[in-house]
């Protein structure tokens, strides 16, 4: 049983990485594997508790589903009311370097925000208004995609491996912040340095006024509309985190609200200013535009993991991961680098399931209680999954959401990425792993060690 669902999973996953090549979305990979990996365990083990165990699986799994689509909406929304353009007009630059660096910063700080796939999708369609020429947007875009996954590595909300160590308490928001702000900024800081060295440090160009979305119309027509919805949903997501630290309920509950509210708000808002003849301003129409394929995906992954650890194969990864290396800079590094290859999702699901959070009375009991410290909340461990999980994708244009939609809207050759940026991410990665490092051992008193 163990062999064949270990074929399968590589074989899913496999399927996964060849999406682009196969021309087959992913999800359709994802649900098969989780499908034949639940019915393998079944078929070979004789579990009488089966069907509780998936139920949990499920019920675990539809936490960070609920919460995607809640998200996903509000940022779908903020798009069709134009308030992401209200950011375009804001961003300024006396040359094309200078825009970079600006566009970097704005990519950073947006991502923990909302999320690295959203950020980049928002970021790389601004360029289209901004540059002309396809090498220049290139660069840019594959900068902005360093600078979106490592924007979501230091925030609860920044990216979806984020928010699972976040909704199930592996970390905390303010540690997390604390602790992982300056190792994500350094990551990305380094490799937009170098890549500012490969455009020319020329004047910005007009923007493009040509743009057809409806959303720019609103902004141009109804400033202060697209402002309010702006302001608001930004305020919904932030809303989240200071929801759970205040209520201990998961996060899913705070998006809920949030989503209610802007619901509220924009049906008056459409009712006053009628516009259902002009664009679909309401949340019911709006969610009819998210991604489903994505989280049809997400659902499939978090389902097969759930399969492997049920079946205890995560339980050995664990004990051949301690017994062969045995020290976590060695361990996440190796997750980083294998996360721009393999989607940091199940990764990150997999080590969740491998190492459970240490409590104080499993430390006080520990055979190993120095190894044992590791893995209590926002302990070390957990900190350098989140940030080598998120920034260990920009290796590859293929290893995160972000890389992967600025490869499929600007059309970025795979082998020109691993050419001219490669080398970048991993010199920003290994730059973060130091930063964190030094953390430890000048501030001995932060949760980090």
């Amino acid at each position: 049983m163990t062999t064949f669902m270990i074929v399968v999973f590589v074989a899913g996953y496999l399927m996964i990485a060849l999406e682009h090549v196969l021309n087959i979305n992913k999800a359709t990979f994802a649900l098969m594997m989780s499908g034949i990996l639940w019915a393998a365990y079944s078929l070979c083990s004789h579990d009488p508790n089966l069907s509780e165990d998936l139920v949990i699986a499920l019920g675990d799994t539809c936490e960070i589903i609920v919460f995607l689509i809640g998200a996903m909406t509000i940022v779908e929304l903020i798009d069709r009311y134009g308030g992401f353009n209200i950011i375009i007009h804001k961003i300024k630059a006396g040359n094309k370097r200078g825009l970079m660096w600006v566009m970097a910063f704005v990519a950073f700080f947006l991502s923990s925000i909302l999320d690295n796939m959203t950020t980049t999708i928002i970021m790389v369609m601004m360029l289209r208004r901004m540059l002309s020429n396809t090498h220049e947007r290139w660069i840019f875009a594959c900068v902005i995609v360093l600078a979106a996954n490592s924007g979501g590595a230091w925030s609860p909300i920044g990216d979806i491996t984020t928010i699972m160590l976040w909704m199930k308490s592996y970390v905390s928001s303010l540690d997390l912040i604390i602790n992982l702000l300056i190792p994500s900024l350094v990551s990305m800081v380094i490799p937009t340095w170098i890549a500012t060295r490969y455009i020319k440090n020329e004047p910005v160009e007009e923007l493009n006024s040509n743009d057809p979305r409806i959303g720019y119309e609103v902004s141009h027509h109804h400033r202060g509309l697209s402002i309010l919805i702006l302001v608001c949903g930004v305020a919904g997501l932030l809303f989240v985190p200071i929801f759970k630290s205040t209520t201990h309920l998961p996060p899913y509950m705070g998006i809920l609200i949030s989503l209610g509210f802007l619901w509220l708000l924009t049906e008056l808002i459409v009712r006053h200013y009628k516009l259902d003849g002009k664009m679909e301003g309401r949340i019911s129409q709006v969610v009819r535009h998210i991604d489903m394929s994505t989280i049809l995906f997400f659902l499939g992954i978090l389902l097969a993991v759930g399969a492997l650890q049920q079946a205890g194969i995560l339980n050995h990864l664990a004990y051949w991961l301690d017994s062969t290396f045995h020290q976590p800079y060695i361990i996440n590094g190796i997750i980083g680098v294998l996360s721009s290859i393999i989607d940091n999702v199940p990764l990150v699901a997999a080590c969740m399931n491998m190492y459970p959070v240490v409590t104080d009375s499993m430390l006080a009991t520990a055979a190993d209680p120095s190894w044992s410290a590791l893995f209590v909340e926002d302990g070390l461990f957990w900190h350098l999954l989140t940030f080598c999980a998120g920034v260990g994708g920009s290796l590859l244009i293929i290893g995160s959401a972000a890389g992967v939609v600025a490869m499929g809207i600007e059309k970025i050759p795979f082998l020109w990425y691993a050419k001219r940026i490669t080398w970048l991410a991993f010199l920003g990665y290994v730059a973060g792993m130091v930063c964190i490092w030094i953390e430890a051992l000048l501030f001995p008193h932060l949760p980090i060690v």
